[in-house]
């Protein structure tokens, strides 16, 4: 089965910092970006941190200077180091795998788009 695994969230105090995992596993051969997007009570899922398999990024301008996303692709791993932590940031993080080539079924290869199941982080004294 291919999928995207997150581990790292928790509650943490303002200006705190927290270290957020995501691993894909399965029969992967190649990922586009990764990515990590979040959800705030009764706000919209928004774009927190993205990176290209080439290791070009780009941030949220809410986040820049204080979150750094990084990646291993002999790992299939994104993770996103979030420094200087914010109440505002608190929120469910979803990782986002996109133009994921993986083989689905023996002998057959998809592009997918992959989206992690959510770790919920809260920043709070």
């Amino acid at each position: 089965q291919v999928q995207l695994v997150e581990s790292g969230g928790g509650l943490v105090q303002p200006g705190g910092s927290l270290r957020l995992s995501c691993a894909a596993s399965g029969r992967i051969f190649s990922i586009n970006a990764m990515g990590w997007y979040r959800q705030a009570p009764g706000k919209q899922r928004e774009l927190v941190a993205a990176i290209t398999s080439g290791g070009r990024s780009n941030y949220a301008d809410s986040v820049r200077g204080r979150f750094t996303i990084s990646r291993d692709n002999a790992r299939n791993t994104v993770y996103l180091q979030m420094n200087s932590l914010k109440p505002e940031d608190t929120a469910v993080y979803y990782c986002n795998g996109d133009r994921v080539v993986a083989e689905t079924s023996p002998g057959e290869y998809r592009n997918l788009e992959l989206w992690g199941q959510g770790t919920l982080v809260t920043v709070s004294s």
